[in-house]
C-alpha cells in the first residue's frame, strides 16, 4: 500500500513537471515585474520618454507575451523527470538610444507545476 502511494506521488510529480512553455509564461510575468521596477518605478527613462509614455506599467504589461517569447529564446531546460532546471541568461540590450533592457541571469527549479527561483544576477551584483 505504501509503495503504491509513493508510486502515485512520483507519477504525479512527473506529470506536473512544468514544460518550457509553462516556464516562458512564468518568465514573462517576472520580466514585466522587473521591467516595471527598472523603467517605471525608478527614473531611468529619459525625461522626454517619461513625458510621452502616460502609463509605463501598463505599457510594459502589454508586452508580457513578447517578453515571455524573448525569455524562451535565452532559456535552457534540464529535464530531471520529477523536476526541471531552467537557466535563463540575457545580456543588457539597447532597444533605443537611452533605453536598455536590463541584463539578468536566473536559475529556477520547476516542480509540481510551480517555479522556485534558486539564484538571480541582475548584472549589478548577485542576489542569492
Amino acid at each position: 500500500m505504501a509503495g503504491g502511494i509513493a508510486a502515485a506521488g512520483v507519477l504525479s510529480l512527473v506529470a506536473s513537471n512544468p514544460s518550457l512553455e509553462d516556464y516562458q509564461a512564468h518568465a514573462g510575468d517576472q520580466l514585466v515585474r522587473l521591467g516595471t521596477k527598472e523603467l517605471c518605478d525608478e527614473p531611468t527613462l529619459p525625461m522626454v520618454l517619461r513625458l510621452w509614455i502616460r502609463n509605463c506599467p501598463e505599457l510594459i504589461a502589454s508586452q508580457r507575451d513578447a517578453l515571455a517569447a524573448l525569455a524562451g529564446q535565452f532559456t535552457t531546460r534540464r529535464n530531471l523527470l520529477l523536476a526541471s532546471l531552467y537557466s535563463t541568461r540575457m545580456d543588457r540590450k539597447e532597444m533605443l538610444p537611452g533605453l536598455r533592457l536590463p541584463g539578468f541571469e536566473v536559475l529556477s527549479l520547476g516542480v509540481a507545476g510551480h517555479f522556485v527561483v534558486l539564484s538571480t544576477d541582475a548584472g549589478n551584483g548577485a542576489e542569492r
